[in-house]
């Protein structure tokens, strides 16, 4: 019996390439050879070379992933001249359900590893949906909308903010599983930026470029911080130090809580009401500001008017002075008033008819 010659492994960029043409994952390659995750990495960026039953599979892998693009690519440069059946573009909302139905619920679970609790996990996705349908245009043209809305999740998530709401001051129900609590109460030691870093490249599936990319980092500063989590990880979990046994365990503890993420219709929904409120909001407050300016400038005074002055003595009038013996003019004006008071005008001695 004899063996057909093995296709030809393609360097690791176009490895890569043809596994993101056909639209699959590291995971879904890794599923199909037979390796892990961590071993396809290493194959796409050249660090680790597949050798024999396995590169046969992932050479015979290839080899169908580049007839179906090559004939991808002759379809795209050599249409048919009448083609029967036009396939209609997607609206809007069949894209945006599209992206929700493929990404969130995965990424409700990995926003439980990064917070530790359900209800914020499900709340930061479904915001971060609502704000990716408010600015579809931007998102749509993007390169990968996925990462778009996961970095807006996790940035809801992670806020500071959440700290002052009473629903979130105290801790929710652990794990039951022993193992899984010990894993996420590890996880939730961990600084926020080496946490966020560390389920970007081992929980994810990242490499580092693109996890710096998403954490606005450097790519040294988060590769300190991916080491610094690995090591704080394995101090606590010895047998967590194996990254592929890392990535297998986060995987196992995102998937045994049972977290469901809204409807796509319910999230678009939300994302226009929310839209409404802040607009009747804004102009509601501008409409009270004009009224208020109005009203100032119609009663304004048009022309100056001078303050009040203070008081001033009056001519002819003797000044107050404190409780004491009356002096000798006192006197004197006491006893006129007292004789002339009966004859004197009706303000003095007011005459009863």
């Amino acid at each position: 019996m004899t063996q057909s010659p093995a296709f030809p492994l393609p360097p690791p960029e176009e490895r890569r390439r043809l596994r993101e043409a056909s639209s699959l994952t590291q995971d879904q390659v890794a599923a199909r050879v037979g390796v892990s995750r961590e071993t396809v990495r290493a194959w796409e960026i050249g660090r680790r070379t597949p050798r024999g039953g396995r590169r046969e599979a992932y050479a015979e892998l290839l080899g169908s992933l580049t007839e179906k693009t090559e004939a991808q690519e002759t379809w795209d440069q050599e249409p048919p001249a009448a083609p029967e059946v036009t396939e209609c573009p997607l609206t809007p909302a069949q894209a945006f359900d599209a992206l929700y139905a493929f990404c969130a619920p995965a990424l409700v679970r990995q926003t439980y590893l990064l917070t530790g609790r359900r209800e914020l996990a499900r709340e930061s996705v479904e915001r971060a949906f609502q704000l990716a349908w408010q600015r579809w245009p931007e998102v749509a043209r993007d390169r990968d909308p996925a990462g778009w809305v996961r970095a807006t999740a996790y940035d809801c998530a992670l806020s500071p903010w959440h700290r002052f709401r009473p629903r979130y001051r105290h801790p929710e129900p652990p794990p039951p599983d022993a193992s899984d609590r010990a894993l996420l109460d590890v996880l939730l030691e961990l600084p926020a930026p080496q946490r966020r870093t560390l389920l970007l490249y081992d929980g994810v599936g990242l490499d580092l470029p693109e996890t710096a990319a998403e954490t606005e980092a450097s790519t040294p500063a988060t590769a300190n911080r991916l080491l610094h989590a690995r090591a704080a990880v394995a101090a606590r979990l010895p047998g967590l130090s194996d990254p592929v046994e890392l990535n297998r365990r986060l995987a196992e503890l995102a998937s045994a809580e049972r977290l469901r993420a809204a409807k796509p219709v319910t999230v678009r929904e939300g994302s226009e009401r929310r839209a409404r409120f802040w607009t009747r909001a804004a102009i509601a407050f501008t409409v009270a500001l004009i009224g208020t300016t109005a009203l100032t400038l119609r009663t304004a005074p048009t022309r100056y008017e001078p303050p009040v002055p203070p008081g001033q003595t009056v001519l002819g009038v003797p000044p107050r002075v404190a409780p004491g013996p009356l002096s000798e003019k006192e006197l004197k004006l006491r006893a006129k008033l007292r004789s002339e008071a009966q004859n004197g005008p009706e303000r003095l001695a007011p005459q009863t008819g």
